[in-house]
C-alpha cells in the first residue's frame, strides 16, 4: 500500500528544466519565452527555499511542458485564419462587468 493517493503525479525528471529551457531556445517565441521562463523559474526556486517544498518548481516544469506541447495546436489555429466576426462580445449581452 501506498502513503500516496494514486492521482499524484509523478515528479519531472531531474534534467526536466534544462530540456525545456533548449526547447525553448529553439522555438521562434524564445525572445519572449525564455525571459517568462526564466522568472517563472526563479520565483519557483524561492517559493522552494522558503517552503522546503518542490511543488513550486514541479508546477513550473509542468505548466511550460503543456505550453509547449500547446504552441503547435496554437499556431495551426492562428494560421488558420478563422472569421471570428460573426461572434458577439459578451459585454455587449451583458454590459460592462465592474
Amino acid at each position: 500500500m501506498s502513503a500516496q493517493p494514486e492521482e499524484a503525479l509523478a515528479p519531472p525528471a531531474p534534467a526536466a528544466a534544462a530540456q525545456l529551457l533548449v526547447q525553448l531556445r529553439a522555438d521562434r517565441r524564445a525572445d519572449s519565452w525564455v525571459p517568462a521562463f526564466e522568472r517563472d523559474w526563479a520565483n519557483a526556486l524561492e517559493d522552494s527555499r522558503q517552503t522546503y517544498s518542490l511543488t513550486p518548481v514541479h508546477d513550473v516544469i509542468r505548466t511550460w511542458q503543456l505550453r509547449i506541447a500547446a504552441a503547435p495546436a496554437v499556431d495551426a489555429y492562428m494560421d488558420s485564419d478563422r472569421d471570428e466576426s460573426g461572434f458577439v462580445d459578451l459585454d455587449d449581452i451583458l454590459g460592462a462587468r465592474s
